[in-house]
């Protein structure tokens, strides 16, 4: 399912028009990416939990030369699938 399916299934099944349904996915995802860049986690009891991970610095390899090279630190979006998702995919 791609973002545009997504609004389709919402507005279907909500009643709300394609447009509104439109604002309301838009938001929401505005919403989390907000918050997950302010360094906050989002938390939805039963679906599951949007958090940040900083990754330090670290040395590897290039693997076409084998010369070492920095990778810099930084911070990676995570989600951790709660309970009733779980449940309901399985």
């Amino acid at each position: 399912m791609n973002k545009n399916e997504l609004i389709g299934a919402v507005a279907d099944n909500s009643g709300l028009s394609r447009s509104d349904a439109t604002k309301a996915v838009e938001s929401v995802f505005d919403t989390i990416t907000g918050v997950l860049s302010k360094g906050d986690e989002v938390r939805l009891v039963g679906f599951g939990t949007f958090s940040v991970a900083r990754r330090k610095a670290s040395t590897g390899r290039n693997p076409r030369t084998g010369e070492p090279m920095t990778i810099k630190a930084s911070t990676q979006p995570k989600f951790k699938a709660g309970k009733g998702l779980k449940d309901a995919v399985n």
